[in-house]
Formats: structure tokens, sequence, C-alpha cells
């Protein structure tokens, strides 16, 4: 899989930008705050309907406009297949060839990608919060049923939290409303944690492979789905179910007081190990920038056992945050294998040394220029 051409209009800084791409690696060059974060964030976009970096879609918006819109032509094994994501202040639409989707559920899969950026360092030292948003992003790609799920829960979980506050300010005391939600919850609960372990241990295995490859089997890398259920791996999904069921019911009365849901995947945690230990607690800063990097290249490989296709890799100014060592593998991973856009100020002699034959962009004010020749030296 990989993204033929792309076109914006007055999104971001880009009035009118048509542009074709290498299948291999695309470099853009250029200052802070020129637009190569941008045409990547555009890219994310295109395949994910939302940005990495705002929640506020109008910020996607050219400042004196009142639409932007991304179309691009992507290829992958069955043919080439036009996308087209329009932003607007009413909202967005979503289109697979010439088509509007009904839901935005059911283009995500169209195209898939990972984005690997300078905060992505934190995964392993970063909150909670952070590791359940990166499972929560990439296991939605590649499995409809995963997204489904998940997002049936977070309707069902800001359901059941507005009630929890009624019920916490005594403005409702019906509790068989609140046992229909908590039914609802742990069920969809239930089939996210069961799913969750299943990729959680299939990406292990692809990103133990990695870390020996950096460390030289020094270290050996293994994940720990941290969750409130007992041998939650073991358990079938019914078993699940039932746990969160017992689990909401038990904290029912606490959850009143504190007008919030205390239990559900929702606050589960993933835990990365190295040789035993936890990379976030014991591990030193290099060590825990290379568990981070091993997991973010076995997404690559996960997406293409579970799509047949390798995903697109979007490198957002990162080659600067890893050392010779550490960028020497992340080029050599990628090489001939993906579709990579990497933007960055300047190349490194590392990246001059490994990038073959790179498609250059010089990005300015919004402007690309294409350099003739396709070398680095």
């Amino acid at each position: 899989m990989y993204l033929e051409s792309l076109t914006l209009r007055d999104y971001r800084n880009y009035e009118d930008l048509n542009v074709s791409f290498s299948p291999a690696i695309n470099i853009l060059l250029g200052e802070n705050a020129q637009g190569k974060t941008n045409l990547l964030e555009a890219i994310y976009v295109l395949s994910m309907t939302r940005s990495h970096r705002t929640n506020n879609d109008k910020e996607l918006i050219k400042w004196d406009k009142t639409a932007a819109i991304i179309q691009g032509r992507v290829n992958k094994q069955l043919g080439a297949v036009p996308l087209e994501i329009q932003v607007n202040s009413k909202g967005k639409k979503a289109k697979v060839n010439h088509l509007e989707q009904a839901k935005l559920s059911q283009y995500i899969g169209q195209f898939n990608v990972i984005l690997f950026a300078p905060e992505d360092l934190a995964l392993v030292k970063g909150a909670p919060a952070v590791r359940r948003r990166f499972v929560d992003m990439e296991f939605g790609q590649i499995n409809a049923r995963y997204l489904y799920n998940l997002g049936q829960y977070r309707t069902i979980l800001k359901q059941r939290n507005q009630y929890l506050k009624q019920l916490q300010h005594k403005k409702n005391q019906d509790l068989v409303f609140l046992d229909v939600l908590s039914d609802q919850l742990a069920a969809f609960g239930a089939e996210i944690v069961h799913q969750r372990l299943i990729f959680l241990k299939q990406l292990e295995f692809w990103a133990n492979q990695l870390q020996e490859e950096i460390t030289q089997s020094a270290e050996t890398l293994t994940f720990e789905y941290a969750t409130h259920l007992e041998d939650a791996a073991d358990q079938t999904i019914e078993q699940l179910y039932a746990q969160l069921q017992n689990d909401l019911k038990k904290a029912t009365k606490k959850e009143i007081f504190q007008g919030t849901t205390l239990a559900g995947p929702h606050r589960d945690d993933v835990r990365f190990l190295i040789n035993g230990k936890n990379v976030q607690t014991y591990g030193s800063q290099g060590q825990q920038r290379t568990t981070a990097l091993s997991v973010k290249l076995a997404e690559i490989e996960l997406m293409k056992e579970e799509t047949g296709e390798y995903p697109v890799l979007l490198l957002d100014d990162v080659l600067s945050e890893l050392d010779d060592m550490r960028q020497t593998h992340l080029l050599k991973t990628i090489q001939n294998k993906v579709q990579t856009f990497l933007t960055t100020p300047n190349l490194s002699g590392i990246a001059r040394t490994l990038i073959n034959e790179p498609k250059i962009f010089h990005i300015n004010q919004g402007n690309l220029l294409e350099e003739e020749e396709h070398t680095v030296d």
C-alpha cells in the first residue's frame, strides 16, 4: 500500500497543492513552521479522519476559508482507490471511490498509516492514557470489530458517567437503568479486553524480535496487560463479561459517590518489560527509547500480518531525537519495505548514507519544490 498522490485545498497553510510521491522514501525538508508537519498531518487525516495534533477540526481549515479538502490516490494490491476527506464548520465527510460513507468508522481501514513523532518516545514513560490511545488507534485501524466495540463502549461509558452524576446529585434514583448501562458496558468491555490481549501478544512477538536485534540479544522485551480483571489472558469473553459485571456492581456505591465509572478497559494499561523488569520504572532513557522504537516498528509487521499490506510510515522529525545506532536501525528496517514520509530540517550523516534514492521536497511557506536529482549526497 502506498500513497500515489495528494491534493490539498485550503488545508492549514496550503491553499492549492497537487503532488505525486515515490512509493519508497519521501523526504520533506524545511525549517520550522513552513508546513512539513501540516503535510504529514493531512496524510494522517486522510487515513484516520481526524488529526493527531488537535481535536478542533476548524484548525485544519485555512484561516480565511470555510472548508478544507484532502484528496489522495492510494495504490493497493487490488488497484488504486481515490479517497477524500472534507472538513467544514458542520463536520466531516469521507468518500471512497467518490462515494460518501454513511459513517466515518466505515471509512477507517481504507488507508493505513503509522505515525512516529518525538512524543511517541514517551509511549513507555508516559501516562497510561498515552498507551491506551496507542492501542486503540492502531488496533482500530486493522480490525473493524475492535473499532466498533470501542465506539459503542465509549458511547455507553459517556452515558453511564452522566447518569452517575445525576445519581450523585440526587437528580435521579433509578438504579435499574444504571444496571442496564452496566450490562451493556460490560458486554463491550469484555470484547475490547479480549481483543487487546490477542493483538498485544502478536505485537509483542514482532517487538521482541526488533529489541533483540537492536541490543544484540542482550534484552528480551515482553508486554503485560495491566487490568483489574483476574487471569484475563486465560478467560473467555463470557468470563470477562461476568467479571466486569460483578466489578461494576461491587463499585456502585463508590461510583455514585464519585460520579464516574471506576472499572473497565478505559482504566487499563500496558506495561513493557525488559528482562522481566518494568522499563518505565527501572529502564534507562536509552532502554525506554529503544523499547518505544521497537514497539512502533512492530506495528508495521502487525498491520502487514492482519491486513495483507504494509502501511505507510510517517516520521515527523523523529531522527533528531534518536542517536546514530537507533537511526541506523530505524532506516535499515524501513528501507525497501514501506512507503515513508520523513520530515526534517536537515539530513543527518546517517540518513545520507543509508537512504537510497529518496524523493526530496523542499517546503517553504506551504510551497513544495521537488529536487531534480534523487540523491542526498
